[in-house]
């Protein structure tokens, strides 16, 4: 595996929209981060759930509390 981040589409599940983020090749799988959405601001828990050479499976979860 390169060194090169990799693209991916998620989906906000507040909003629904789409928007790109970049997750770096050195990630873990079983780590999580915080990421505001792009298009409504929320806080979004991203979930790195598995990795195989150039595909990298992400969960997105809602942050308790968020909802408007």
């Amino acid at each position: 595996m390169d060194n090169a981040l990799f693209n991916k589409t998620i989906t906000c599940p507040y909003c629904w929209e789409n928007f790109s983020i970049f997750i770096e090749p050195s990630s873990e799988v079983g780590e999580s981060y915080i990421e505001d959405c792009y298009v409504c601001c929320r806080p979004i828990e991203i979930y790195i759930a598995s990795k195989h050479d150039d595909f990298i499976e992400i969960r997105v979860n809602r942050i308790e509390g968020n909802e408007f």
